[in-house]
Formats: structure tokens, sequence, C-alpha cells
């Protein structure tokens, strides 16, 4: 398949109700992996992407370097692969466009797109955000990759869990925000109280994607709740990593 095609095979898989199930890699050796494994599509999750190579996540991986493990993982599989680019290295539209650009230039067809303003503890006004969301899909456009803009906002992640209900509205207002600007999904980690997701769900236009953690722990729950993608994060790294520790401790004690 064509970029293109890959990229729009990758958007078809995100249907409410029957969520493509993302067990988020961080190199060419777990995409190989989990593609084995049966996956239907790929996706990095950055603060896996960054800690396997040493560094701390929020855009701390120089981008040549995450450029280049992108590239890798694509021509290790056959997938469509989505990679996690946080904020974009950039606030501005310009540089975000050059980013984009390169980003295309790997063979991904999607990209995560953070709405919080990275290393601090803000987020982006709407407007702002949208308007950034607009530079990336023109710059897909201009490529000719329908790109999958999985447009996440920090709302949740930000906030305690008790106060979670006081930013519904908020989140509902960002979603139809960067519909508007050309996204393709809209991602809300950090919730994981299912009547509110089943509120997002019906209200975006958008195929929600969730996060799998705490109280989301079935797709078959998710799935009821109407959401289209299910994430891991940074559980498989997190997961991988304790086996690992486990692995040399047993040995070292044999």
């Amino acid at each position: 398949m064509s970029q293109a095609d890959k990229a729009a095979a990758f958007a078809a898989l995100h249907i409410p109700g029957t969520p493509v199930v993302i067990y988020n890699i961080w190199d060419a050796g777990t995409a190989k992996a989990v593609t084995g494994a049966g996956a239907k599509a790929l996706a990095t999750g950055s603060w896996s992407v960054a800690e396997a190579q040493g560094y701390p996540d929020g855009e701390n991986i120089p981008l040549d370097d995450l450029l280049a493990i992108a590239t890798r993982i694509v021509n290790s599989t056959d997938l469509p692969v989505s990679i996690d680019f946080e904020g974009g290295y950039t606030a501005d539209p310009e540089p975000l466009a050059a980013n984009i650009t390169a980003l295309i230039g790997t063979g991904a067809i999607g990209i995560n797109f953070e709405d919080q303003v990275v290393g601090s503890s803000d987020l982006y006004p709407i407007d702002t955000q949208a308007a950034r969301i607009k530079a990336i899909r023109a710059t897909a456009d201009a490529a000719g990759v329908p790109l999958f803009i999985n447009a996440r906002t920090d709302l949740f992640l930000k906030a305690k869990p008790d106060t979670h209900a006081t930013h519904l509205a908020e989140a509902k207002e960002r979603g139809a925000a960067y519909a508007e600007a050309g996204a393709s999904g809209f991602f809300i980690p950090g919730l994981t109280d299912h009547g509110m997701i089943s509120d997002i769900c019906d209200a975006s236009s958008l195929p929600v994607n969730v996060m799998m953690r705490g109280a989301l722990s079935s797709i078959a729950e998710v799935a009821a709740l109407g959401v289209a993608r299910a994430s891991y994060g940074p559980g498989p790294f997190a997961q991988s990593m304790t086996q690992v520790a486990e692995g040399y401790s047993a040995a070292a004690a044999s």
C-alpha cells in the first residue's frame, strides 16, 4: 500500500463501539513483535520512546533521533504507523509545518498531537491549538497524505480525578474546535470514568481514543461506551522493563 492508502486504512479502523487496539511500541523490535501478534496498526508512545533511549519524556529526545526511530519502525512493518509527536517540537505554526513534513518523510501516517505546552503545566488556548492543527492539516494535504491527527487534550491528565466532571464542557469545546480545524480523532487520556467517557463519545464528531489504565481494563467495556481507539500508552514499556529487572534479579540469585 502507498503511504496515503495506509493513512486511509488506519482511519477506517476507528469505529465507535469496535475500537482499534493500540498496544504502544517504542522501536522496530517491538513493532515486529506486535505486528507478529496480529495487530492491525501500530503507534508509539512518547514516554516509552524517550525512556528507551535514556531521555525523560517531554520532547527531550532530539527530533532527529525521533525521526530516525520512526523511519526504522516504518521500515520494519507493512502496518500503518502513527507516531506520538507530543507538541510538534515547536509552538509556532511555520516551524511546525516543517517538522510535520519531516515526519511524513519517515513514512508515518498519523500522529498524536497534544494541547499542553510542553515543559509547562499550561494548555494552549483553544484557538491557538486549533491554528496549530490547521497548519498540520494543510501541510499533510500539500504532501498528499491524509495524516491521521489524533488531537490529544491533556485536561484530564492535568486535573485530579475528583474534578474531572468540571472539565467536561471544556473538553467537548476543545474536541469540537479541533475537529473543525482538521483533526481526525480526539484523545482523552487520564479520563477513566465510564459515564463521562460515554458523554464525550456521544458529543464528539471525531472518533474518541482512551488510554487503558485504572478503571479502564477491558476493551469490551470501553467499546460499550462508544470508544473507537484503545491505547495502552507507557504501560507496555513499563511492564517490559519490570520483566527485565525481575529477570536479572532471578538470574543473579540462581
